[in-house]
């Protein structure tokens, strides 16, 4: 199914894991796409073969998402390299945890730039290309709403920061045809995350369905809040999470 076609995307964070599951679905589903990375050229580059096998155009950029300038030139790039932009997918983050006591400023000021500030800015400089409408995913945490263990509190805190910042902007670019939604993933199978893990039994436990989740199911409700289908929802935060914080 072409539902994306003739539509461009950006994924920031898109060379492995849900981010790239992203960007492939999205190909999938027509769009051209453009990715952004931070030290995983080889993979951004498998990425980016991929997505031109299945007949899309592709870009991989390389920007620390926590650079400003950096960010904010990725997405121009994107848009003047394909000549729009009409979805963009917020899925770049860091994910820092440790003691209270232990978390000093670097670590919390580079998971409040990456995780809050990077989604805000890039948004901000997305919707100057969005003349005609278009649409912003932002992906959060399960932890947002149940945090199951000590540690967590600085990653929650940003992914929870998203709630917010996903309501207020689908108020205020509603007028203007662009829809605004958060995904918050439940545990997905990814390099940095398996299934296999040495407490994926436990973390599939809270679960209701008992198990983690594959990157491409993340990646199918992203691909519907980014298509046709998905038009009328904005202002909603979904949980993918199997049952997580039912």
């Amino acid at each position: 199914m072409n539902r994306l076609e003739g539509k461009v995307a950006l994924v920031t964070g898109g060379s492995r894991g849900i981010g790239a599951a992203v960007a492939l679905r999205l190909a999938e589903e027509g769009a051209d796409v453009a990715v952004t990375y931070e030290t995983s050229a080889e993979r951004a580059a498998e990425v980016v073969e991929q997505i031109k096998g299945l007949g899309r155009r592709a870009l991989a950029v390389r920007a620390d998402c926590a650079a400003p300038e950096a960010l904010v030139g990725a997405v121009n790039e994107a848009a003047g390299t394909f000549g729009a932009l009409d979805v963009l997918v917020n899925n770049a983050a860091v994910y820092i945890t440790g003691p209270l006591e232990e978390l000093g400023e670097a670590e919390i000021d580079r998971t409040l730039a990456v995780n809050v500030r990077a989604p805000f800015l890039a948004a901000q400089a997305a919707v100057r290309h969005m003349d005609g409408g278009g649409s912003i995913v932002n992906i959060g945490s399960n932890v947002a709403g149940r945090t199951p263990f000590p540690q967590l509190a600085l990653y929650a805190m940003s992914k929870t920061a998203l709630i917010g910042m996903t309501k207020g902007l689908a108020r205020e670019l509603g007028p203007r045809g662009i829809t605004v939604n958060l995904v918050h993933p439940g545990p997905t199978d990814t390099d940095s995350n398996p299934a296999d893990g040495p407490a994926a039994a436990t973390i599939a436990g809270f679960t209701a369905l008992g198990r983690y989740a594959e990157a491409s199911e993340i990646a199918a409700t992203v691909a519907h809040l980014a298509g046709p289908d998905g038009r009328y929802i904005s202002g909603a935060v979904l949980a993918v999470d199997g049952g997580f914080t039912a």
